[in-house]
């Protein structure tokens, strides 16, 4: 592409150098530089992009992007002076990618729990009524059936519109996103044109980034108050921030509730561990997705694909063929009557909500045995909430490790029990081996107990000290209790 043509509506200070030259890629990492590539330099937390502009045009490099000029220019280089570098980036890498979320309907799903779940439910219910889409979301990216791993919850924006490029070519007529807060908070949802934007809930969580609530607030509603007046808003009036998601926005404002009144009206009617019987907006539905937190997931599912026009009679049979999301909620039945629930949960909130769906569902006479831990080099605060949480509403729980990153597992367990009340030093113990956590969970657990393992749901790797070792909770569920049952 010219730059001429990728600069097209996008604001510039200064321009030295020609404009007529081709651009084979944009990179923002120096090291990625290759001929004729346009450099962005974005100022980020650790380095400056600054730094490295004479490095990307030794390696070929013919356009700079950059908030500070050099003091010496190559006259065989183009420069172009921005007031942002970073929110430039997206507005060029829609340009280069031919502006990909115009041509198609890009749904955006937002909030501390539930972002993979409905982005993953919307991919399935929309495949179920006929449609290829595309999913970015932390577990997986697809384009129709092409799986591609994920590595960050939301990617960086190059990769975005070449994704959604690749998805427009393949004909697909949707794409499903997860929003995270790092993403908006970083720019990486810059310049995309999102047709509807949903709101799942905001709690405890990632304050070891955001430092304070209500910075992390502010960063959610910063996607709703960018948002076209085209598009649609939908939120969980509910949460006590659904509101306020919707204070400033320009979009057509939407909402969903089991408690309050609202546009998309949940009633749950019955409820087991095999699934729900539903009423949505009057309409009753089965669907073997279970507890409350998938009850408010499949109405956010229900309303954006009303917004999106579909019939809703349609859109709730496509619901009741769907299958369990991996490590949400995944239940399985041992030969030998212990029910085994794996779950992402990894907030207070989230940990509450299954903790509290199990209680709901059993009849009191099984014991209910917590495994879970806290990831580590990540929030303390919430730590004490969930050791507190966990004893509370278990029969036992077992405190171990999670992904204890570059943290020593023991203390991040110290901090965990410092928040377990005195009333139920009884009900918790502490392993630090997960492995071996796992392990007393069986063997402490009886005919129709049900054993919760927490934390890791999809994830098939534990890490500790920089390195990822294979570890996956069903595996291990599986593995232990047929060595423990022989």
């Amino acid at each position: 592409m010219k730059l001429q043509e990728l600069l097209n509506r996008i604001p510039t200070l200064e321009i030295h150098g020609e404009t007529d030259r081709e651009v084979s890629e944009l990179v923002f990492d120096s090291r990625k530089a290759v001929e004729n590539t346009l450099y962005i330099a974005v100022r980020g937390t650790i380095a400056d992009g600054h730094s490295f502009i004479t490095s990307s045009i030794e390696k070929g490099a013919r356009t700079i992007v950059c908030e500070e000029l050099p003091e010496n220019l190559d006259e065989n280089v183009t420069y172009v002076k921005v007031k942002d570098s970073s929110k430039t980036l997206g507005h060029l890498a829609s340009n280069f990618y031919g502006n990909p979320s115009r041509n198609l309907k890009l749904i955006g799903v937002t909030g501390t729990n539930g972002k993979t779940s409905v982005s993953t439910l919307l991919f399935d219910v929309f495949k179920n009524l006929g449609y290829d889409s595309a999913l970015l979301s932390t577990v997986e990216i697809r384009i129709a059936d092409q799986v591609i791993p994920a590595t960050h919850t939301t990617p960086d924006i190059i990769t975005i519109n070449r994704i959604l490029a690749e998805a427009v070519e393949k004909g697909c007529e949707f794409a499903f996103m997860e929003v995270s807060s790092h993403g908006i908070s970083q720019n990486r949802i810059e310049g995309l044109h999102f047709k509807v934007a949903g709101f799942t809930n905001l709690t405890h969580d990632h304050l070891d980034y955001h430092k304070t609530f209500d910075e992390y607030l502010k960063t959610k509603k910063r996607f709703f108050d960018e948002l076209e007046d085209s598009a649609v808003a939908i939120t969980n009036v509910d949460d006590k921030n659904g509101n306020v998601m919707l204070q400033n926005t320009k979009a057509k404002k939407k909402s969903y509730a089991m408690k309050t009144m609202a546009d998309y009206h949940g009633k749950s009617l019955e409820v087991d561990f095999n699934g729900m019987l539903l009423n949505f907006n009057g309409k009753e539905f089965w669907t073997t997705l279970t507890g409350k937190f998938n009850v408010y997931n499949l109405l956010l599912v229900f309303g954006i694909a009303t917004e999106l026009g579909f019939q809703q009679d349609e859109i709730l049979q496509a619901i009741s063929k769907l299958q369990r999301v991996s490590g949400r909620f995944e239940t399985f039945k041992s030969d030998g009557g212990i029910f085994f629930i794996v779950d992402y949960a990894h907030t207070p909130d989230a940990l509450e909500n299954i903790l509290d769906s199990i209680n709901d569902i059993r009849t009191k006479n099984e014991r209910l045995i917590t495994v879970f831990g806290c990831g580590g080099d990540r929030d303390h605060s919430k730590r004490p909430k969930m050791g507190n949480i966990a004893a509370k509403k278990s029969t036992l729980a077992i405190i171990t490790s999670d992904n204890p990153r570059t943290e020593d597992p023991a203390q991040i367990i110290k901090e965990i029990e410092a928040g377990v009340e005195p009333q139920n030093f009884s009900k918790y113990t502490s392993i630090p081996d997960r492995r071996e956590a796992i392990k007393m969970a069986i063997k402490f657990a009886e005919p129709r107990d049900i054993v919760l393992v927490a934390g890791k749901g999809h994830e098939t790797y534990q890490e500790i000290n920089g390195i990822k070792h294979h570890f996956d909770d069903k595996e291990v569920i599986n593995e232990l209790w047929k060595l423990m049952s022989k």
